[in-house]
C-alpha cells in the first residue's frame, strides 16, 4: 500500500506536465535542485557548528 506502482507514477508526472507545462518544468526542477543543495549545505554548516562547540566541552559533571 506504500509504494506507487508504475502506472501510477505515470499519471502523476502527466498530471504535473499539465499543471506547470512543458516550458516551465526545466526551471521548477532546476530551482528544486538549488533548493536541495542549499539544504544540504545548511545540514552539514549546522553539524560542523556543532561538532566545533562540542570540542571544548566535556561530559564530566
Amino acid at each position: 500500500m506504500g509504494s506507487l506502482s508504475t502506472s501510477e507514477l505515470i499519471i502523476i508526472l502527466l498530471i504535473i506536465l499539465l499543471i506547470f507545462g512543458g516550458a516551465k518544468l526545466p526551471k521548477l526542477a532546476r530551482s528544486l535542485g538549488q533548493a536541495q543543495k542549499e539544504f544540504k549545505t545548511g545540514l552539514s554548516e549546522s553539524e560542523s557548528d556543532e561538532s566545533a562547540s562540542g570540542e571544548g566541552k566535556s561530559d564530566d559533571a
